[in-house]
């Protein structure tokens, strides 16, 4: 399966793997997934950091892709297809426009979505693949 991990799953793994199920960890860990984290998850912890709403302990977000390419998973750039064709995602269901391109690019890509967020249900008749 080619799975795009929601943010919140890239913190926990890098900095709190208590958080995780044991569904998750097998899911993130099964060999025969490939696992993508988007360059928006990125912006969205630097931005964050930026304004001091998120800590990342002792780390930079300068690190990241570093940090990310030592776990095996594979970064996904946001590419100008992603952004011209982003007005063809229904404005309801999720408001967060950080996790609505990461919908996004799950759906353009026919990709599974590795989230905990409650308000992405609605993405689900869309072509959204959820996991979790």
């Amino acid at each position: 399966m080619k799975i795009i991990i929601d943010t919140h799953y890239l913190l926990w793994v890098l900095f709190d793997t208590n958080k995780l199920t044991e569904n998750e960890k097998q899911i993130l860990t099964d060999t025969e997934n490939e696992i993508f984290v988007s360059s928006v998850s990125i912006w969205e912890i630097s931005l964050k950091f930026s304004i001091g709403k998120l800590e990342l302990n002792d780390f930079s977000p300068s690190e990241l892709v570093e940090i990310i390419n030592k776990t095996g998973f594979k970064l996904i750039d946001l590419t100008g297809h992603d952004a011209s064709n982003f007005h063809l995602l229904p404005k309801a269901g999720n408001s967060d426009p950080f996790d609505r391109m990461l919908i996004w690019q799950a759906i353009s890509r026919k990709y599974y979505f590795l989230s905990r967020d409650k308000n992405i249900k609605y993405f689900k008749n869309l072509g959204l693949k959820i996991l979790a």
